[in-house]
């Protein structure tokens, strides 16, 4: 697959983004997430894209203090007027390059016109 297709936003974890168990926010993380989906959606398609749903939710380690996430979005599958996207969170600690996978889930977008109803992805994507 075309990198053109992968996105990759690194961001670092700051105590603002913090739960009450001092390591990143769920919510927060799924935020992040569902931006690295939508500009994967929308790279490959070209069109207006929205959440449907997300899919297997998995935290696996907690991402805590003095982390780097390096969070990935990459088009798993492709229907007439759907995608859904593989979004991975990895971490890695400041001051080592220890890596490892924190989070991942599958999130569903949707392309819609300007009135939000269903439209097909535009010919010009490449079949998966």
């Amino acid at each position: 697959m075309e990198s053109k297709y992968l996105t990759i936003q690194t961001r670092v974890v700051f105590p603002c983004t913090f739960n009450d168990n001092y390591s990143l926010f769920g919510g927060m993380a799924m935020k992040w997430m569902d931006e690295v989906a939508y500009m994967t959606a929308t790279r490959y398609t070209r069109n207006r894209m929205v959440t449907i749903s997300v899919e297997k939710v998995e935290f696996l380690i907690p991402v805590k203090e003095h982390s780097i996430v390096e969070i990935r979005g990459i088009i798993e599958k492709k229907t007439n007027s759907k995608v859904i996207i593989k979004v991975e969170i990895n971490c890695e600690e400041m001051y080592s390059s220890q890596q490892c996978l924190a989070v991942r889930a599958l999130f569903e977008f949707a392309s819609v016109d300007e009135n939000n109803q269903p439209i097909p992805i535009k010919e010009h994507s490449e079949k998966l």
